[in-house]
């Protein structure tokens, strides 16, 4: 094992680099560009292929192609250049195709602003293009987690294979922290038992005339949902802290969760009973992790980085309505440790007002 002091950014390309990942395609925007700059360097050095597309929709059907050659591809993007991926994602999904994406959240509509943000939950967790789906989304908060969430990404993807996005956002992928870099896994892709195989010297070649399922439809269906099923029973994945007498608990990932932390144990010392559920998979979302709530709990707040509390339905389906669910939507600005605590306490006296969900 390896210790490094890196950015988050670079951890999570270091990640995917040592977890096999031997393609690579993207295209540049703040706040992801060094994924971007380091793939260009690393994949060299270790034998893999990087292309700077001449676009994100560019981008994301090369790695489509990569991968159903059996390679270990990513692409990653951020705020709008995400929005341009979403109809690849949706096909990747539809091809069944174990192909990995990185989003780094950024705040604001349409082109946006540069700044922090966690406003791509919506897109990232409801699916953000054509079609009923849901990626598998991997919700990193340290620099440590953006590395061993891209590291495992692979395998995971592979497993059910279906596509996995790693939502991770500026603060994360920006700051700079010490982490264990894992060992580097070869990977073989002419084994990959999906990979499309060149036929033969001396076979005739196969001629390709539609682009359809090679399966019944209404049998894919049934295939697709019912490893849909697999994944949200198996897959919830979650940290709780001091929930079990909790008056209130928040619920953040990301940045957010990392203050929520923090006001937690500061609320603690003022004799406060408070919690948190950090998800650190946000699809499937960790629904079990709120089974264990106490039936004295006063109420659940979301904190995130957007304006509209996108969590916050999750939280609801999660709680079954047994509890009220408030939320700490902070825009483009980091919540505060006394911020939370303060609205922490206006629940428990009664005075906070539960809005409707948007």
């Amino acid at each position: 094992m390896e210790t490094l002091l890196i950015k988050g950014n670079e951890a999570l390309t270091e990640g995917a680099i040592r977890g096999g990942c031997r393609f690579y395609a993207g295209y540049p925007i703040t706040p992801q560009t060094e994924i971007l700059e380091m793939m260009s360097w690393r994949q060299k050095e270790v034998g893999g292929v990087f292309i700077q597309g001449e676009s994100e929709i560019a981008s994301v059907n090369m790695v489509m192609g990569a991968c159903a050659l059996g390679a270990r591809a990513m692409t990653s993007s951020s705020g709008p250049g995400f929005s341009l991926k979403q109809e690849g994602i949706a096909y990747w999904v539809s091809a069944g195709l174990p192909a990995v994406v990185a989003c780094v959240q950024r705040y604001g509509i349409g082109d946006g602003f540069i700044g922090a943000g966690q406003d791509n939950y919506w897109q990232a967790v409801k699916g953000g293009g054509n079609g009923d789906y849901h990626l598998i989304v991997l919700a990193p908060n340290s620099v440590q987690e953006n590395m061993d969430m891209a590291y495992e990404s692979f395998e995971l993807a592979e497993k059910y294979m279906h596509p996995v996005l790693l939502l991770s956002d500026a603060t994360i992928g920006q700051m700079i922290e010490p982490c264990v870099a894992p060992p580097m896994k070869e990977y073989d892709k002419d084994q990959a038992h999906w990979a499309c195989k060149g036929t033969p010297v001396g076979e005739k070649n196969k001629v390709i005339t539609d682009i359809t399922y090679f399966e019944d439809q209404d049998t894919w269906q049934k295939g697709y949902i019912e490893k849909m099923r697999r994944v949200q029973e198996n897959e919830q994945r979650w940290e709780e802290i001091s929930i079990e007498d909790a008056d209130v608990v928040f619920v953040a990932y990301g940045i957010s969760s990392r203050v929520a932390e923090g006001a937690v144990r500061e609320g603690r010392k003022q004799g406060l009973k408070l919690g948190l559920i950090r998800p650190k998979t946000l699809w499937p979302y960790p629904r079990k992790a709120f089974k264990k709530l106490p039936e004295t709990l006063k109420g659940l707040v979301t904190v995130e980085m957007n304006m509209m509390s996108q969590m916050k339905e999750d939280v609801i389906i999660s709680c079954e309505n047994k509890y009220p669910v408030y939320s700490a939507a902070t825009a483009q600005h980091m919540p505060e440790v006394n911020q939370l605590i303060d609205y922490a306490k206006n629940i428990i006296d009664g005075k906070a007002t539960v809005e409707e969900v948007f």
